[in-house]
């Protein structure tokens, strides 16, 4: 009866965060679900909090990025980003989409698929305000689709990263082979498949004489703290060290420079951080924890090893696109969570785990719902004025993310 209640309770949590009733942020439901699950004595407070432990090399990661990204948005470097690359244009409209999701693989790859989502979104409408572009949407659409399809560029493209591998997370000499060829598939598919449905839209007028932000001393210090951000994480991957506290001394230490050179009140960065993702996720480590206790992960990871004992190559397709379509059913995160419980098993083939990541990463693209970066981007839609209706995500997100999942899975053998 215990598990059922648990799994009662996890579904409506996962709901709440999903569907955001009464417009209750998502943390609250989150956090809310995981103390009922303490109260009933579903999962003991010691069991609670290891659940939440587990996940502290990914909220060390998301204050580093969130502070850098937020130093570097309050700077106006996206904005600045966008305008060149709208300059860069000059007039054509095609040009411009290249241009602009060029930009969204950079940022995403360096600065994670949520700085994407939050800082380009708004950069972006502001480039083609003044660019002059009639139709938007086609631009924005690119900041949800380019978060999620170059997540796994590198380890530091997305927090699910750190969830499914852990303290497993391979070295960047092993990740870069690994991932390189379904990286490029998965930004290249998804660029094609968006451009297709976007055509007769972008076959629009945009303006060429595009006047360029200066960018202050804070926002060349904020290029310097990325650069430096990059360089050092790329080197504690290397070196097959945890990811999370270079990322948050790295990006304290930026911020920290980039204030104290441009007199500005600290507050003002702190506030920007969407802090309510820490405990977001925390509550979702406690949630798995709990899941754990029903058994069901040791029956999935059972079902997984006697999958791959009868066919590899059945089970990396398999875990693939069940994993990317079960991301749009209760998000991503958790899905990252349950899957990296899973995978991180002895005698997993590295083949079907990199198909998992895939599903996990590349997925959510399918839906609004489908991960917190996606969510995000609504968010910031939403305050440009714009709108995006589930179903209108949903069969343009049907068509790109199926395409590009199947390909990406594929390359997996090149």
């Amino acid at each position: 009866m215990a598990h059922y209640t648990i799994w009662i309770i996890i579904f409506f949590t996962i709901a709440g965060v999903i569907i955001r009733p009464f417009k209750v942020p998502e943390a609250i439901w989150a956090t809310g679900g995981a103390v009922v699950l303490v109260i009933l004595q579903l999962i003991s407070p010691a069991d609670a909090f290891l659940g939440i432990a587990k996940g502290s090399d990914v909220y060390l990661f998301l204050i580093g990025m969130m502070l850098l990204a937020e130093t570097a948005r309050e700077e106006k470097f996206f904005d600045w980003l966008a305008a060149h690359a709208t300059k860069m244009a000059k007039g054509s409209s095609t040009r411009l989409f290249l241009l602009i999701y060029l930009v969204g693989v950079i940022v995403t790859t360096f600065l994670s698929n949520d700085a994407t989502a939050v800082v380009l979104t708004p950069a972006v409408a502001a480039a083609v305000k003044a660019a002059k572009v009639e139709k938007q949407l086609p631009y924005l659409l690119i900041c949800a689709f380019i978060a999620n399809a170059a997540s796994f560029v590198l380890p530091i493209s997305n927090p699910a990263n750190l969830v499914i591998y852990g303290s497993h997370m391979p070295p960047l000499l092993q990740w870069l082979p690994q991932y390189i060829i379904p990286s490029i598939v998965a930004i290249g598919v998804t660029y094609f498949m968006l451009y297709l449905t976007q055509r007769k839209t972008l076959k629009q007028k945009i303006e060429s004489n595009i006047l360029i932000p200066v960018l202050s001393e804070g926002g060349r210090t904020a290029i310097f703290g990325i650069a430096i951000t990059a360089v050092i994480l790329l080197a504690a991957s290397a070196l097959n060290i945890q990811l999370g506290l270079p990322t948050a001394i790295t990006g304290i230490l930026t911020s920290a420079i980039v204030i104290i050179r441009a007199r500005k009140n600290p507050l003002t960065v702190v506030k920007g951080v969407s802090w309510s993702v820490l405990p977001l996720v925390g509550g979702l480590f406690v949630l798995v924890e709990a899941l754990s206790k029903t058994g069901i992960i040791q029956i999935l990871n059972l079902l997984l090893h006697q999958s791959a004992q009868n066919s590899v190559n059945q089970t990396v397709w398999g875990s693939g696109v069940i994993i990317a379509f079960a991301c749009n059913l209760i998000n991503n995160l958790p899905v990252g969570l349950i899957t990296g419980s899973v995978v991180q098993g002895d005698h997993i083939p590295e083949i079907v785990k990199s198909a998992a990541l895939i599903g996990v990463d590349l997925g959510p693209n399918l839906s609004i719902t489908g991960s917190l970066a996606t969510i995000l981007w609504l968010v910031a839609l939403r305050r440009e004025g714009q709108s995006v209706s589930a179903w209108a995500f949903l069969k343009l997100g049907f068509l790109i993310m199926t395409v590009a999942l199947l390909f990406t899975i594929a390359s997996l053998w090149i």
